[in-house]
């Protein structure tokens, strides 16, 4: 096997993946499958599901290959195909949207969190994998992939008004969890001396 002694360019590395180069291939996925399945964390409560999602994504992206026009960037291409794996995922496994009888005034926000809170990224990750399936899904396609209320629509095949709603209601949820999580915390340390 012929391995690639540098990066590639990505249009060189796509020319080279879509000439069977196994190298080329191996450097494609490591440099895109650490934030891949960082993406596919979000959006799936379980490692094991968000690794079986970057997986089969993978397998698109490289049956795919030919069909990349290089147009836009390589990595923007490679994450719409995990998002609608990830989506794909959800259709089959949870419920995408919540009943009346889900939304519970007691989700949303009395106050706002202090600024002082500082969560750290495992922390913050925990937190969105436990919002509702229908609520992680639009709060991670809105405010973290960028999606507008109608693109969101008509990927989930809901209303934008379905979609304004559970991204409110997502927002104000974390903004709960996360005054929940800083109250939590102990508010002063003591420290060990060691002799």
């Amino acid at each position: 096997m012929k391995t690639l002694a540098f990066p590639l360019s990505d249009a060189d590395l796509v020319a080279a993946c879509r000439q069977g180069n196994a190298a080329a291939q191996e450097q494609l996925y490591q440099r895109f499958a650490p934030r891949m399945l960082a993406l596919c964390l979000r959006y799936l409560r379980h490692e094991f599901d968000a690794e079986d999602v970057l997986a089969r994504g993978f397998v698109k992206v490289f049956r795919g290959l030919g069909q990349f026009a290089g147009t836009g960037s390589l990595a923007g291409w490679v994450r719409r195909i995990m998002v609608h794996e990830c989506l794909s995922h959800l259709r089959r496994r949870e419920s995408l949207t919540l009943s009346l009888e889900q939304c519970y005034t007691a989700h949303l926000a009395t106050e706002q969190p202090s600024a002082d809170v500082e969560l750290q990224a495992a922390d913050l990750l925990r937190l969105v994998q436990e919002l509702p399936a229908g609520y992680r899904t639009v709060f991670n396609l809105c405010a973290l992939e960028g999606y507008t209320h109608p693109e969101v629509a008509a990927l989930l095949g809901i209303s934008e008004g379905t979609s304004k709603s559970q991204l409110s209601k997502a927002r104000a949820l974390l903004q709960r969890q996360v005054t929940a999580l800083h109250s939590s915390l102990p508010t002063s340390y003591s420290y060990a001396h060691v002799a």
